[in-house]
């Protein structure tokens, strides 16, 4: 019960190419590599907005009114 051994990893792999095929393993890795880039990026757009020092203006509206009768729920 030790680790495994190269001939173990050799035979996974290979069965691992038999049941996904070697197409679908390179989408995979594209669609991995695309995501981590993705990733990558927003981070670093992240830490630009975050250095740029100014805090969001969040546009508001205020609304005035009248109470004009209290309601009583009832729970």
């Amino acid at each position: 019960m030790g680790s495994f051994s190269i001939w173990h990893w050799l035979i996974v792999l290979v069965i691992v190419m038999l049941i996904f095929g070697t197409k679908k393993l390179r989408n995979m890795g594209a669609d991995l590599g695309g995501a981590v880039r993705g990733f990558k990026d927003g981070m670093r757009e992240g830490g630009e907005k975050a250095a740029d020092g100014a805090a969001p203006q969040v546009g508001g509206k205020t609304v005035e009114g009248q109470v004009t009768g209290k309601t009583e729920s009832k729970a």
